[in-house]
């Protein structure tokens, strides 16, 4: 059968307005995995991806006010730091689920890096907000201690904001591929992946926030998926999004697709990426990718919605 991967947004992990307990990460992942464990039973190999916004913010918020008592970690061990947490819940909760439904197959986390060169230009103008608000009080206190660079976010204070460079290696693709060929299912490149760059042959890790659509795409394309479905909150990409005139896509070209992005049709900070993603991955060898909710993962998987994107 085909090899799947999953790109879930953090925001799935932890809904909004919720406090972010493991608690109610843990329900928010069994109300998920039917849908996934569905492709399971029918033979699919899949590979789950994930985003982890809110829990490297609320790791950066600990962090914070735990800072006298134990030294504060850099952005790249945070991200490490939720890559396990999250793995170990996904990693648990589907395994409890795949024993309920008799699916007998193997499911692993592995820790993943992704490599950025470092002379992108994303690092001379970050744009990611990350972590907590600050007044601008507190905002400047920190930045004249250590050299941070922050923004005033609609009225609501001042974030702090990093680059956000393009992935251009995973890591650990072999022992990936290594896995799957065991028909081991796998979660990987939580967050986009640890954030790393290349010195002289040896890796070392970088403050910066990767896209994880972008990863996932590249991650699938490595590894010569059949599908990579990008998992958001809608369950088709719309044009005229919110007006009288909507129109929901079942298909677009990648022409399509780049002219409704010179039009803006799809904002940076929302659909924006996970096009430029699908694009990616077609454009380095991908064969199917479809943007849909993961309540409609079957439903997309045989045509009868979502929207994918084809060349």
């Amino acid at each position: 059968m085909s090899k799947v991967v999953l790109a879930i947004g953090g925001n799935a992990i932890i809904k909004e307005g919720q406090k972010g307990t493991i608690e109610e990460q843990r329900e928010n992942l069994v109300e998920s995995s039917a849908p996934v464990l569905d492709l399971m039973e029918q033979g699919h190999t899949v590979v789950i991806t994930h985003g982890n916004g809110p829990q490297v913010g609320n790791t950066l918020i600990r962090g914070e006010m735990a800072k006298s008592v134990i030294p504060e970690y850099p952005l790249d061990v945070y991200g490490a730091e939720t890559q396990g947490n999250l793995g170990y819940l996904i990693q648990q909760t589907f395994k409890n689920k795949m024993a309920e439904r008799n699916i007998n197959k193997t499911i692993a986390t592995v820790v993943t890096q992704s490599v950025v060169s470092k002379d992108d230009s994303a690092f001379e103008n970050p744009t990611k907000p990350i972590g907590p608000f600050y007044s601008k009080e507190d905002m400047e206190k920190i930045v004249a201690e250590r050299n941070l660079t922050f923004v005033e976010d609609a009225g609501r204070g001042y974030r702090r904001v990093v680059a956000s460079p393009k992935p251009v290696r995973i890591v650990e693709k072999e022992a990936i591929e290594t896995l799957l060929n065991n028909g081991i299912s796998v979660i990987s490149t939580g967050g986009g992946g640890i954030p790393v760059i290349e010195n002289n042959g040896k890796i070392e890790g970088i403050e910066a926030v990767i896209d994880k659509d972008f990863a996932s795409a590249l991650l699938a394309a490595d590894i010569n998926a059949d599908y990579l479905f990008i998992l958001t909150g809608v369950e088709q990409v719309a044009i005229n999004f919110g007006k009288p005139n909507q129109e929901n896509l079942l298909e677009m070209t990648i022409d399509d697709a780049l002219r409704y992005l010179d039009e803006g049709q799809f904002p940076k900070g929302s659909m924006g990426p996970k096009i430029e993603a699908a694009i990616l991955f077609l454009q380095k060898g991908g064969k199917n990718v479809i943007i849909t909710s993961i309540d409609k993962l079957q439903d997309a998987i045989e045509g009868k919605t979502g929207t994918r994107i084809v060349m």
